[in-house]
């Protein structure tokens, strides 16, 4: 760290903003706030009250004394799914107007041959989309000239709509950004108030499609994502930060907000992004680099697969319904959270989300005026939460109202038992998110049981055992610091910048263009360090340059990505990088082609400041080694067929490094409880981190 004290991660979620405050002692302390949608500094002023009391320094004085604060938000996010987004004109090349909705013949998995599936939300509406004429052609030159007279018809007509954004994409603009540019510079001079941007700013690679649905995507979510990071950004100059606010990327990096209002995709996945970082830093300890985090808050399940340290990326993806296509960590998020609500459906059925019953109301025991039983709900009622605990610092838990809700919404409509009742919602919930969990892993070619599960979010704890049952993983690992992930992963993250082109380019020895390819790598990195000059980054930074070019067999619709260790390519480089990319395609797709020609269609380059890492907490191990005590006995039921137990409950503020206990019990921890089920036993280690894993 820098002579700054602190760094602060804050993650704004649905139903919490946690924030994790770190110095250079080693310390991490974990605080909570309700989220305060409608304003979320609000949230951020009242975790800053928290930390002020609890340390005995004003908020000033913790934010002036920070090296960097640093932002995780759901703004975007809940921007693309609540369809709050700003009102967007569209530029694109005559005869292109519909792209948007043809989707290439797109339906989603599962629902491909459902014709009553409805068509995904427009976020521009048909009449806003305004041809334009012109035509740059696949190799960069002029076929048509650009058409202003239409160009400025549609600016009168965006003009009259109140149009708040305007997004600019035309065929081939990858190869010759000329009519792009052109017609961003006249939107802009005649609309100065209104937001624009060029699908060459936004994705400068090709498809056409896949590039014009993330410029509107950006183009819809940057103002609502300008106005978030502009009352942001105020408050913490307010109160004397040192450095200008980071916010977290869904590339897993850091980026400031004069970059993140101009690119407000890149904070769609936002929060769960920095969870595999964080999830990787736990593990590291116990020499484990595969892992499957876990995180489960309020309002959602977020899932994230490392193998060997790396952390799975996702380009052009259906994300909500939306093509996407900048880079992002692959994040699977799930409608199940502690939140989410269980219900009969239409045929009598018990369901559990994706509705859930967010920060307000609230799940029915958090007494706020919330009426439909939650998972949290059924955890109380089977009693792995304490009944009157103070959930979060601020909100005291009601056995008595749960049980009423799922005994009158549930139990009673289907002729069971309340601890039934609550047992099948548990059940549900898990199944439900066992099956994300493999569509992260086995559909990607993974076997689960080579992976730990990290358990995250204040929620995860009470369900991941039965997770690691299902899919057999031998080892779970929860920090004490779980519910707070998140913020934890954005304090361990460095600055990061992608840099994306287009390079179409047989690899054959005789056709390749060896000095056109290295020099294209080199402007790339250039630019990516540019970017962190720009940003106060580079020359006190070790920095990283990660290269990935996107292949195909010559004739094939989709590529697969390989990476590359350098910026200069030889001829035996050249023989390598055919090698790797027959290698990754078999790996993908069972079979490979070395006899084929390959085509390189895409470039990108990321540039990586690796900042210094504050240390990691350590607890003291005693010097005699004693037995964990309980704190007391509670009634748990931990399945159907199962009488009730009464369970130990440990005071996990009282367990000391080495010690182990045996389940059945639950360790209570500030902000998250630890049900450890039959069969399983729970070691906190050192590093603050409790392992759990299968009994002897």
């Amino acid at each position: 760290m820098t002579k700054q004290h602190y760094r602060l991660g804050i993650d704004a979620g649905g139903t919490f903003t946690d924030f994790i405050l770190a110095d250079r002692s080693g310390n991490v302390q974990l605080f909570k706030a309700p989220s305060t949608p409608q304003d979320g500094t609000i949230a951020i002023r009242n975790g800053l009250a928290q930390i002020a009391d609890a340390i005995g320094r004003t908020p000033a004085e913790i934010v002036g004394d920070c090296d960097l604060c640093i932002n995780g938000t759901t703004v975007a996010l809940n921007a693309l799914i609540e369809k709050t987004g700003v009102k967007v004109g569209l530029l694109c090349t005559e005869g292109h107007e519909d792209s948007l909705e043809i989707r290439l013949g797109h339906k989603e998995d599962g629902h491909r041959y459902d014709a009553a599936y409805p068509p995904a939300y427009m976020l521009v509406p048909r009449h806003l989309r305004r041809p334009v004429g012109g035509r740059i052609l696949s190799d960069g030159s002029e076929y048509a000239a650009l058409d202003e007279q239409a160009v400025t018809d549609a600016i009168a007509y965006f003009r009259e709509q109140n149009v708040a954004a305007v997004a600019i994409s035309f065929v081939w603009s990858v190869r010759n950004p000329a009519h792009e540019q052109r017609a961003a510079d006249m939107v802009r001079a005649a609309l100065p108030d209104v937001f624009v941007c060029t699908g060459n700013e936004v994705f400068p690679q090709i498809r056409e499609y896949t590039r014009t649905s993330t410029t509107v995507v950006n183009a819809y979510l940057s103002p609502v994502m300008g106005r978030y990071i502009e009352r942001i950004d105020a408050l913490f100059e307010e109160l004397g930060a040192q450095q200008p606010t980071r916010y977290f990327q869904s590339n897993g990096g850091l980026a400031p907000g004069v970059v993140m209002r101009e690119r407000a995709v890149n904070a769609i996945n936002s929060g769960p992004a920095s969870a595999p970082q964080a999830g990787l830093c736990v593990a590291q300890p116990f020499g484990i680099d595969n892992v499957i985090t876990v995180d489960m808050g309020g309002t959602s399940f977020d899932i994230t697969l490392s193998k060997a340290g790396r952390t799975n990326f996702s380009k052009d993806t259906d994300f909500l319904r939306y093509r996407i296509g900048v880079p992002m960590i692959q994040v699977e998020t799930l409608g199940a959270g502690g939140g989410s609500i269980a219900y009969l459906d239409d045929f009598g059925m018990l369901q559990v989300g994706p509705r859930s019953a967010g920060a307000n109301p609230g799940p029915v025991c958090y007494g706020k005026g919330g009426t439909e039983p939650t998972v949290t709900d059924a955890n109380l009622a089977l009693g792995y939460l304490a009944d009157g605990a103070l959930l979060g610092g601020s909100i005291r838990l009601n056995r008595k109202a749960a049980i009423e809700a799922i005994r009158n919404k549930i139990a009673e409509p289907l002729g069971i038992s309340v601890e039934r009742a609550a047992i099948g919602i548990i059940t549900l919930v898990n199944l439900n998110m066992v099956s994300g969990i493999r569509r992260v892993s086995v559909e990607r070619g993974y076997d689960p049981r080579d992976f730990a599960l990290i358990g995250a979010g204040g929620a995860a704890g009470m369900h991941v055992m039965r997770l690691a049952e299902e899919i057999g993983s031998k080892v779970v690992l929860i920090p004490k610091v779980a519910s707070g992930l998140c913020a934890y992963g954005q304090i361990l993250s460095d600055i990061r910048y992608d840099q994306l082109t287009s390079l179409p380019m047989r690899l054959d020895d005789n056709l390749v263009n060896l000095p056109l390819l290295n020099q294209t790598l080199r402007e790339l990195r250039e630019r990516g360090m540019s970017n962190l000059r720009d940003d106060g980054f580079g020359t006190d930074n070790h920095v990283e340059c990660l290269y990935t070019l996107e292949i195909r067999y010559l004739g094939q619709v989709h590529e697969c990505s390989v990476e590359l260790s350098c910026d200069q390519l030889d001829a035996a480089g050249l023989a390598a990088l055919r090698d790797a990319f027959h290698t990754r395609h078999k790996a993908l797709f069972s079979y490979s082609e070395p006899d084929s020609p390959a085509e390189l269609v895409n470039l990108e380059c990321s540039v990586i400041a690796r900042l210094q890492r504050p240390p990691m907490p350590t607890l003291p191990s005693p010097e005699e080694a004693t037995a964990a005590k309980a704190s007391g006995v509670r009634p748990m039921l931990f399945d159907a067929q199962s009488p009730w137990q009464d369970t130990p409950v440990y005071n996990g503020e009282r367990l000391h490094a080495g010690q182990t206990v045996t389940g059945p019990c639950v360790i209570e921890e500030l902000t998250t409880n630890i049900v450890v089920p039959p069969g399983w036993q729970a070691t906190l280690a050192p590093s603050a981190t409790y392992r759990l894993t299968p009994q002897d």
